[in-house]
């Protein structure tokens, strides 16, 4: 006797690999018609000129801001460095709402002119900020801001 079937694995092996080449020739020609289009397009694209950035403002100088920096002013300014004893001093401002901690104090006198500089914390509706500043004095017993900028 003589077997006339084939073998059922070779018959499943020659299905799949039909399968398999079909859908790879329906994917090449439904996505060539996607890049190709495509291509056109980025080639007749055109540069908008009408879009232009720049640098984003800084914040204005508010009067609540001055009114922190006067306040900390004093607070250094009055602070006697001997009995503070590297001690921190805490300042508040009614008016603003504004607080913090001055935790360094270091006085100065180069050429004769008494300065402070400081680092202060301020707590307020803008949020938390470390900031550092020098202050002197001048004229007639009176003490100068020359800067208070917030560290970085």
């Amino acid at each position: 006797m003589e077997v006339i079937a084939k073998s059922t694995v070779d018959t499943k092996r020659k299905l799949a690999k039909g399968v398999t080449m079909a859908v790879a020739l329906v994917s090449l020609f439904t996505l060539g018609g996607c890049v190709g289009g495509g291509m056109d397009y980025l080639s007749s694209a055109k540069v908008d000129r009408s879009v232009s950035t720049g640098t984003v403002p800084t914040a204005p100088v508010t009067t609540d801001s001055i009114s922190d920096e006067t306040t900390v002013r004093n607070a250094v300014t009055s602070a006697d460095l001997l009995k503070l004893n590297g001690q921190s001093i805490p300042w508040a401002n009614a008016s603003t709402g504004s607080a913090g901690v001055i935790d360094t104090i270091v006085e100065s006198n180069a050429s004769g002119v008494v300065c402070r500089q400081f680092r202060t914390s301020r707590h307020s509706y803008q949020g938390i900020a470390n900031f550092s500043g020098r202050t002197c004095l001048v004229g007639q017993g009176e003490w100068q801001l020359l800067s208070f900028q917030q560290a970085g």
